[in-house]
């Protein structure tokens, strides 16, 4: 087994009364696309900023290539490529400055791999950056984050207000490149399409803390929504075991089961039900029904 690029564990980290992160642990393997989702507020800026030493932890400890990135920033942050949400750069250079003044910074700097990285994005060496669209910042951002090839790429919203085409070509080309090179990609969004798309690896970030981690294939494969009708009827769905949300009334309910098939055909006997069909879901329908489902199933009446 290859050592983790990132290891997380227990972080706590509060602003003021507000828990931002409460006790995250998390292992990112060397390799492969890891998607970080959760709504807004779920503490996913602030775990990246702990990954970059942006922030030290309160308690708790952050690893990167087995460094502490506050103790050691040049040691672990000169092999990581990152590309914010606000995607901060300076307007005032030309694309070509930017390029030369990202340069100096980094020993391991590819100029071949940068000037095909500007080509195939199109970007104008002569261009000021205050003068590009939102979707040339993007991939200027990405040509100072790519091109001295970083171990680790760390990605926070990148298709924040982006146009479809532009989507495409960050979450397509770029980060599948990137993986399939032995390199590895986190990517925090909340945009749950993109990241199925792409991901190997999830986590569920949830009020500051993980609520699943696991391969994608796992994920899809290990949930399941379940129509079914019981036998008697009931205001409220018989809590715990494999159910992990749903909504419904009397006989009638939709349920979500973290299990397989025939621990699903179990658990229904065990309730005197009967199965109407089972159907896979979308990452989309697991999250609302990790982040959400149990209150869904305690506030359905009859």
């Amino acid at each position: 087994m290859n050592q983790p690029i990132l290891e997380i564990r227990d972080l706590k980290r509060n602003f003021g009364k507000k828990i931002a992160l409460d006790g995250v642990s998390l292992s990112i393997p060397t390799g492969g696309v890891f998607g970080l989702i959760g709504g807004n507020g779920a503490g996913k800026t602030t775990l990246l900023k702990h990954t970059l030493g942006l922030l030290s932890a309160q308690s708790g400890s952050v690893r990167i290539f087995g460094l502490d990135p506050v103790a050691d920033p040049v040691g672990a942050l000169s092999r990581i490529g990152y590309l914010s949400e606000n995607r901060d750069l300076p307007d005032w250079m030309r694309i070509h400055q930017l390029i030369s003044y990202t340069r100096a910074f980094y020993p391991n700097w590819d100029p071949e791999y940068a000037e095909k990285l500007r080509r195939d994005f199109e970007l104008d060496p002569n261009a000021f950056v205050k003068t590009l669209s939102r979707g040339q910042r993007a991939r200027a951002g990405l040509l100072v984050a790519l091109a001295h090839r970083p171990d680790l790429l760390i990605l926070d919203e990148p298709s924040s207000g982006l146009d479809p085409v532009v989507r495409r070509d960050i979450l397509g080309a770029i980060i599948r490149t990137i993986a399939d090179e032995g390199r590895t990609v986190l990517f925090s969004s909340h945009l749950l399409d993109e990241v199925e798309r792409v991901a190997d690896r999830i986590a569920i970030l949830h009020q500051g803390r993980i609520q699943l981690c696991a391969p994608m294939e796992q994920v899809r494969s290990g949930h399941k929504r379940v129509q079914l009708r019981l036998s008697s009827s009931v205001s409220h769905f018989p809590p715990g075991g494999i159910w992990i949300g749903g909504e419904g009334s009397r006989h009638d309910w939709s349920m979500v089961a973290e299990a397989e098939i025939e621990a699903i055909r179990e658990a229904v006997l065990l309730l005197n039900a009967e199965i109407l069909s089972i159907e896979p879901m979308s990452l989309d329908d697991i999250f609302v029904a990790r982040t959400a489902g149990k209150a869904l199933v305690a506030g359905v009446q009859s």
